[in-house]
C-alpha cells in the first residue's frame, strides 16, 4: 500500500513539500449532485468551473460524472470498460510514472470515488488530500485560477475486479446473511423522507456506516485512526460489499478500510440507482 512519493492519505503540508516534483498530478475531482426538492432523480454537475476559479497550483481537472462514466447509460456514474477508462485517464495525464493526488471542495467521496476508479484499474500511486480545498486554504497555502493540462499519458489498465460486485452477487449475500454495508445516512437508509432513487429503502440484510463516521463533513479531515478502526471494527472480520446511492459516497467507506490494510473491500457499482429500479428486488424500510 506504500506509494513512492506520498502516503494513500496525504496532508496539505505533505503535498505541498513535493509541488515541484515531475511525477505529481494533482486533480481536482469535485461534482455536484442538484436534488429536486420534492424528491426524484439528481442531476449531476461537473464542478469544471469553480475548479477555474480556483484550484491547488498545477492542479488539474477529472469529471467524475462526464468523462469517466458512460455517456447516455440509464443511471449516472455508470463504470467504463477497463480499456476506455484507461484511455480517459491517460487523456487526462495520469498514467505510468505519475503519482496522483486527488482532492475535491465540498465532499470528500469525489476524491475517493477517483481514487476507486485508479485503484480499480491497478495504478496504486495515489494519495487522497486530507480536508480537500478547504484544508489547504486553511493551512494558508497558495491556489491559483485557470485551466490546467497535463501532457497525455499512457495508463496500462490491470482491472481488479475482485474490487467489484455484481447485482447477482449482492443479491446472494443479501440472502444469505452477507456484510452489505451502506454508506449513506442513518435516515436514508431507513428509508425515510424523498429519495433520489425509484423507490426508498436499503438492501434487505444490510448494516449502515455512514460515511461521516470516517471523515468530518464539514471539514472534509478524515477522522483520527482510532476513531476509523472504531467504526470499522464491527465488520471487520467478514468479507464487506460497500454500496450506497449511485456508487460515489460508498468509496469514502472502501477507502477507510483501505487505510486499515484492507484491501479486499468491494464496491456495488451500481448501488441503489440500479437495485431500487428493478421492482422484483426486494427493500427494507424502518
Amino acid at each position: 500500500m506504500s506509494s513512492s512519493l506520498l502516503p494513500p492519505l496525504a496532508s496539505a503540508p505533505e503535498v505541498h513539500a513535493v509541488l515541484g516534483d515531475p511525477r505529481l498530478r494533482i486533480v481536482d475531482a469535485t461534482g455536484y449532485l442538484d436534488r429536486p426538492a420534492g424528491g426524484g432523480p439528481y442531476t449531476v454537475r461537473s464542478g469544471r468551473l469553480g475548479y477555474e476559479e480556483e484550484h491547488l497550483p498545477g492542479a488539474g481537472f477529472a469529471d467524475i460524472g462526464g468523462d469517466l462514466s458512460v455517456a447516455g447509460a440509464p443511471r449516472p456514474f455508470t463504470l467504463p470498460e477497463p480499456e476506455a477508462l484507461a484511455a480517459t485517464f491517460g487523456a487526462i495525464g495520469l498514467g505510468s510514472g505519475t503519482h496522483v493526488v486527488i482532492y475535491a471542495r465540498n465532499s470528500p467521496m469525489w476524491a475517493t470515488r477517483l481514487w476507486w476508479l485508479l485503484h480499480y484499474l491497478g495504478h496504486d500511486d495515489v494519495s487522497v488530500l486530507d480536508g480537500g480545498l478547504p484544508g489547504w486554504k486553511a493551512a494558508g497555502l497558495p491556489v491559483e485560477s485557470g485551466p490546467v493540462r497535463f501532457p497525455t499519458a499512457v495508463l496500462e489498465p490491470r482491472p481488479r475486479h475482485d474490487l467489484l460486485a455484481t447485482q447477482t452477487q449482492v443479491q446472494e449475500l443479501s440472502e444469505n446473511a452477507g456484510c452489505l454495508v451502506n454508506a449513506l445516512t442513518p435516515a436514508v437508509f431507513r428509508g425515510e423522507g424523498v429519495t433520489s432513487y425509484s423507490r426508498p429503502g436499503r438492501i434487505p440484510g444490510s448494516v449502515n456506516l455512514p460515511w461521516t463516521e470516517l471523515v468530518d463533513g464539514q471539514t472534509l479531515v478524515w477522522r483520527d485512526a482510532q476513531t476509523r478502526a472504531a467504526a470499522l471494527e464491527p465488520h471487520q472480520d467478514r468479507p464487506v460489499v460497500a454500496y450506497c446511492g449511485g456508487g460515489i459516497s460508498a468509496t469514502v467507506d472502501v477507502f477507510g478500510w483501505y487505510l486499515a490494510g484492507r484491501d479486499d473491500v468491494r464496491l456495488y457499482d451500481g448501488s441503489l440507482a440500479e437495485w431500487s429500479a428493478q421492482p422484483d428486488l426486494p427493500l427494507q424500510l424502518g
